[in-house]
């Protein structure tokens, strides 16, 4: 997957990358170029006592080091580009594709792992561009350099190379192999901490209610202490490589130089030779070490593209059509025929056999007790989901061949749980309509009910409003999210049980209001309060997925049992308070 992913998203940066590889081609010939050039100033001219020959053959080392510089500082330049580019189109990918997620995906995934996997993940692989263009292009060049640069200064050290490389390779290899399944659980560590604390700071609420806090710091601290005891274990293993690399290195110069005193001392070996046949050597291990470095990084960041390449594979179930219908003769028509939908594996499905109309003026409310199927069969409309048969139309088209923009922009969705983004009143109230006027944007608060405490904010469409709405009430985030889809002006309006946090009296002037405001689009309005939706035009009862009434309120008294179970427990609940 690795390798996939790095050939799909560097095609666009090949031009840079032959940069890099030119750039660390001639500044790692002219490092190798240097031992040569030092041992002649030993060999020719500091023995001779020529110091001319030192003084030309030493300007000609220093433009040879500052060619190696410049080529350098231009490899690593166009090193770092490449990878941020990288970075940034993975990341895109990443979120284009979640984006286009059901909720189906989003929930398999979690949204705490998709954070890691655009974060952490994509910035493990980037690490690994990065290192790769500034380290792992040059070191098999100096290293097939270094040897041959080696054998031409000595023939008889070169026995050397043969015992000191491998026993590098070796010993860095067996501490890597361990060090795979530890990069593997840090991941899997890093999104439990994400999940908890998410989860943490999204209930706070909940936790302080129940005073939950030694619990949750107690399961925080377990998570936590996972991660730690598993970056532990990665952590000992990196801090052995370097002391055996080192060792391994010292080990090396010790026997350069005890083997070659001897071929020096017998005259077959010159003292320039010697040093220059050292540094090769060091060379040689320096870029095995550069080599054996990436590849410690290359384990994790395998994992992380994995992970990567699990989003990017992963298709949504809700698939747009391959040639969508972008015009529609009808307007604000909403139409389910013989509708079903069940989970994957799941034994029963959750809604079956649903058929009913809403048309342009229409109001129809569906209630039913908890886990009916409500906010499932809304769902459908704006393909949140898709049915599993049956067709859902809108305008007289089938949801599944509409154009999901122009889908989109006839639907004005109220979720069940109304979630505000951070900015202002007025930002988020532009969030269906980005050219709304103020005066357009003050109507829609009058029609939610807002106007009264959004004047009263010193700013007024200015207020900041914090991520979530958390700044705000729940009656407020509603009032205000019922107003974000006013403000769109769709031709259908769903409402999932978008009244619930308002008191009755409230409830009352919004649902007037709405009446003159929608009275040419088609309203689905889901609703837990008989007071909600008894002025429907139609009402549909919901009971374990099924249709088992439809019609106003009064025909329903008189021909739905469940209905009637469903007043009568509202009535009781209210006559008992």
């Amino acid at each position: 997957m690795l390798s996939r992913l790095l050939r799909a998203h560097l095609r666009p940066y090949t031009a840079a990358l032959t940069a890099v590889v030119a750039f660390q081609l001639v500044g790692t010939i002219a490092s190798l170029y240097l031992p040569s050039l030092n041992a002649d100033i030993i060999d020719q001219g500091v023995a001779a006592g020529d110091t001319g020959y030192i003084l030309r053959t030493g300007a000609w080392m220093l433009a040879v080091s500052l060619v190696q510089i410049a080529c350098s500082i231009a490899a690593v330049y166009y090193g770092a580009k490449v990878a941020a580019g990288f970075g940034r189109d993975v990341r895109s990918a990443i979120f284009h594709r979640v984006s286009g997620f059901s909720t189906r995906e989003v929930s398999h995934f979690g949204a705490p792992s998709l954070i890691t996997r655009n974060t952490n993940d994509v910035q493990q692989v980037q690490m690994l561009v990065v290192m790769t263009c500034t380290m792992l292009v040059a070191a098999p060049i100096m290293g097939f350099g270094g040897i041959i640069m080696a054998l031409r200064q000595d023939l008889g050290l070169s026995w050397l190379m043969l015992v000191c490389v491998p026993v590098l390779l070796i010993s860095i290899g067996l501490i890597v192999s361990r060090m795979v399944p530890q990069f593997r659980a840090m991941q899997t560590r890093i999104d439990e901490v994400n999940r908890v604390l998410r989860e943490q700071l999204t209930g706070i609420r909940v936790v302080r209610a129940f005073v939950r806090e030694r619990e949750e710091t107690r399961r925080f601290a377990k998570a936590n202490d996972d991660l730690t005891a598993t970056a532990l274990r990665v952590g000992r293993l990196t801090a052995l490589i370097f002391p055996t690399v080192m060792l391994i290195f010292n080990a090396s110069s010790v026997a350069v130089l005890w083997f070659g005193a001897a071929r020096v001392d017998s005259g077959e070996m010159q003292v320039g030779a010697l040093t220059a046949f050292l540094m090769y050597l060091l060379q040689i291990l320096m870029s095995m070490m550069m080599a054996t470095f990436i590849s410690m990084m290359v384990p994790r960041a395998a994992v992380c593209a994995e992970r990567i390449g699990e989003v990017l594979d992963t298709e949504s179930s809700v698939r747009p059509p391959e040639e969508p219908v972008r015009q529609v003769d009808r307007r604000g028509e909403l139409e389910m025929r013989d509708v079903e939908f069940r989970y994957p594996g799941a034994a029963a499905p959750v809604l079956s056999g649903i058929s009913f109309r809403v048309r342009p003026g229409e109001t129809t409310a569906i209630i039913g007790s908890t886990g009916s199927g409500k906010t499932t069969l809304v769902s459908l409309v704006p393909r949140l989901f898709d049915a599993t048969s049956g067709s859902v139309s809108v305008d007289g088209v089938d949801v599944r061949e509409l154009d999901p923009q122009i889908l989109w922009t006839r639907i004005g969705l109220v979720p069940q749980k109304p979630y505000l983004f951070s900015g202002t009143v007025a930002s988020n109230l532009r969030y269906g309509n980005p050219h709304a006027t103020d005066e357009e944007l003050w109507e829609a608060l009058e029609v939610a009910q807002a106007r009264d405490f959004v004047e009263a904010m010193p700013e007024g469409l200015d207020a900041p409003i914090a991520q979530g709405g958390t700044n705000v009430s729940g009656g407020q985030r509603q009032r205000l999210s019922i107003a974000r889809a006013l403000v769109a002006r769709p031709e259908i309006y769903l409402f999932d049980d978008s009244f619930s946090a308002l008191d009755l009296t409230t409830d009352a002037r919004l649902r007037a209001a709405l009446r003159e405001h929608t009275a040419e689009a088609a309203v689905v309005i889901v609703g837990q309060r008989v007071s909600t939706v008894a002025e429907a035009d139609q009402i549909i009862v919901l009971d374990d997925g099924k249709i088992v009434g439809l019609g106003t309120h009064d025909q329903l008294l008189d021909t739905c049992p469940t209905y009637v179970e469903i007043v009568e427990s509202q009535l009781t609940a209210g006559s008992a308070v």
